[in-house]
């Protein structure tokens, strides 16, 4: 079993920035790859940005030159610096990972609960 804890989300007005934070724990022998996925109301869940183990970063076209994906310092984190934010911005932000529990298990997906990002004036 996998746990999040995500942060960071709100209210911001269109041009502004925020910036999530995600940490995995629990049952994570080895990672490779984490990130965001976003899903708006009536829409369906769509990656943001992913970076694979080692490098590999992934972006959304409708994101590109504006967010940045990071991995912490502390294991098992990643980040999501958004700028220039839009109103189609708007969504729930999910914080992504793909890991193995174990040395001989599959890889498996998994999602947070998620952080309300809202961008309106």
């Amino acid at each position: 079993q996998v746990r999040f804890v995500e942060s960071g989300g709100g209210l911001v007005q269109p041009g502004g920035s925020l910036r999530l934070s995600c940490a995995a724990s629990g049952s994570i022998f080895s990672v490779a790859t984490m990130g965001w996925y976003r899903q708006a109301p009536g829409k369906q869940r769509e990656l943001v940005a992913t970076i694979a183990t080692p490098g590999g970063i992934n972006y959304a076209d409708s994101v590109k030159g504006r967010f940045t994906v990071s991995r912490g310092n502390a294991k098992n984190t990643v980040n999501l610096q958004m700028n220039s934010l839009k109103p189609e911005d708007t969504a729930l932000y999910l914080c992504y990972l793909r890991a193995q529990s174990g040395e001989f298990a599959p890889e498996r997906d998994s999602w947070g609960q998620g952080t309300q990002v809202t961008v309106s004036s």
